[in-house]
């Protein structure tokens, strides 16, 4: 329904956003290297590396060629893979409008560690409602709807340029994007059990994404986009010895 193009939230506490760069970087890069080994390589690196509820509840086992990495680092391999394209499109343009915020508001390593336990949240969500399945899970979605509900609680009044319908461009308060991407998750969670896209590991990541916002964000960051009001500082002229006390007299000054 909407497409997010641009949000001008200026950065207040980093030069720039050295880790949603990274992880952008990360995430074309295993794509190409999956996209150009072929389609029998993407496959081998979606079992491997991919989250596989029946592999993490031990109800199946790999075979030992595709057996990558030791199962729990499939809860965080699995958040750099992607299927296409389009699926890849779509996840770092989210990170990459709303994944700057974020990590001012958290620090570079905190943002690193939010951004991989929404993913773990992802998964674990993914695997508990279907824990049965086969089917790899990948994508960065699990992280990114994590992203988007810390970014809802830290800024929803901020204005942000989207594609209504992928046509028409408005300006529109954050909270009216993310509160319908998000409402629309948990929509989808309920009433499609067919589709091979994941409604779980996002419900997962957007709670793990409104809860740790408010464990690994910054103290003097506001949340709900309220101003920080400093009080005015009282500052009162030294005393001067060669006269009484009391005829000294207060400067008002501005902190």
């Amino acid at each position: 329904m909407f497409i997010p193009l641009h949000d001008a939230n200026s950065l207040r506490h980093i030069n720039r956003q050295y880790v949603t760069l990274t992880i952008i970087a990360v995430n074309v890069i295993a794509y190409l290297i999956t996209t150009v080994g072929g389609t029998d390589f993407a496959f081998a690196a979606a079992i491997g590396l991919g989250y596989i509820p029946s592999v993490a509840y031990d109800l199946a086992v790999l075979p030992p060629e595709l057996d990558l990495v030791p199962e729990p680092l499939t809860y965080i391999t699995y958040t750099f893979l992607h299927g296409d394209l389009m699926h890849l499109g779509g996840n770092m343009l989210f990170l990459w409008v709303f994944g700057d915020n974020v990590e001012d508001a958290l620090g570079h390593f905190r943002f690193l560690v939010f951004y991989l336990l929404c993913g773990v949240a992802g998964a674990y969500m993914h695997g508990f409602i279907a824990p049965a399945s086969n089917a790899p899970l990948i994508g960065a979605s699990g992280s990114i709807a994590g992203i988007v509900a810390a970014y809802l609680i830290l800024h929803p009044r901020v204005k942000v340029w989207v594609l209504a319908f992928a046509r028409i461009p408005l300006r529109i308060p954050a909270f009216v994007l993310l509160a319908l991407w998000i409402g629309f998750q948990f929509l989808m969670l309920v009433i499609d059990t067919e589709n091979q896209i994941s409604w779980a590991a996002h419900a997962g990541g957007i709670l793990a994404g409104a809860v740790l916002v408010f464990i690994l964000k910054r103290r003097d960051v506001p949340l709900f986009d309220r101003s920080i009001e400093k009080p005015r500082a009282v500052e009162l002229e030294k005393p001067d010895m060669a006269r009484p006390l009391e005829s000294s007299q207060p400067r008002w000054g501005r902190q």
